[in-house]
């Protein structure tokens, strides 16, 4: 006659439905905790624009998350996407980083390889990287750079390369003969600016532990360059909105206008 072991698993299963419940308790009081710090934060923040000097102050001050979040900055543009040119579009080297050393690969041909692995890359090489990306959808780099003669090549990933925005670009200096720059650029903190549908712009600036001094300088050089991008066919007002966030943090409205009198002078 066969073991019965219909007892073993009642317990079993019991035990396990008793530990998902912990945890599922343990979580809810952890979300009525976040909830209640993301409504505190909220309130700290006044429904008006702040400059800099004092957004990123504040923003640091109602910090409550454990870890060490990014800090963005959103724009609203009087643009319309839907016209080529209107299109926003261009790249800034942030004085003070992003806090993360970005991963590159170069494809390239010839010495230009040797260049890139001087230069710092992580990754680098020719037709077998446009093969490691083809065969196993590889994406594990954060940056791609290419030289021109090898972009018939790298066309082919367009599907796989463009939604994660990783294809790269004459624009944005990702398309170069000049590997060992691009490469310095990108580690050195260099992003890049578009406007999407919607015709807003989101760009990460830093680490919510930088000083606020540093904050303020990549914050400020990162609109002064979406502000000089400004296409000539643009007409009213081009910043409508500014927006300063981190990952778990509220909004805080900017008022950009001295960096627009700057920016202009």
């Amino acid at each position: 006659m066969p073991q019965d072991d219909s007892r073993d698993y009642i317990v079993e299963n019991t035990t396990a439905r008793w530990s998902n419940d912990e945890r599922w308790e343990t979580r809810k009081s952890e979300m009525k905790k976040e909830g209640k710090n993301i409504a505190k934060a909220h309130a700290a923040v006044e429904k008006r624009p702040y400059v800099l000097q004092d957004a990123v102050p504040l923003l640091q001050k109602v910090k409550f998350a454990k870890f060490d979040e990014t800090v963005e900055i959103t724009l609203r543009l009087g643009v319309d996407p839907k016209h080529a040119d209107q299109m926003v579009r261009g790249t800034v080297v942030l004085p003070h980083g992003l806090g993360k050393s970005k991963k590159v690969l170069v494809i390239a041909s010839g010495d230009k390889i040797k260049e890139a692995e001087a230069a710092g890359a992580d990754f680098f090489g020719g037709e077998e990287m446009v093969e490691k990306i083809t065969k196993e959808n590889w994406t594990d780099f954060d940056a791609l750079i290419a030289t021109p003669d090898v972009m018939k090549s790298v066309g082919r990933l367009g599907k796989i390369l463009g939604p994660k925005g990783l294809m790269p670009n004459p624009k944005t200096g990702t398309v170069t003969v000049d590997v060992a720059k691009a490469v310095q650029e990108v580690k050195a903190g260099k992003v890049e600016f578009r406007t999407d549908k919607t015709a807003l712009v989101h760009v990460p600036v830093g680490k919510i532990s930088f000083s606020p001094d540093r904050l303020i300088e990549n914050a400020t050089v990162l609109i002064t360059s979406v502000i000089k991008a400004k296409p000539s066919v643009a007409k009213g007002k081009y910043i409508k909105g500014c927006t300063l966030s981190s990952t778990m943090g509220p909004g805080i409205l900017l008022d950009t206008s001295p960096i627009e009198t700057a920016a202009k002078a």
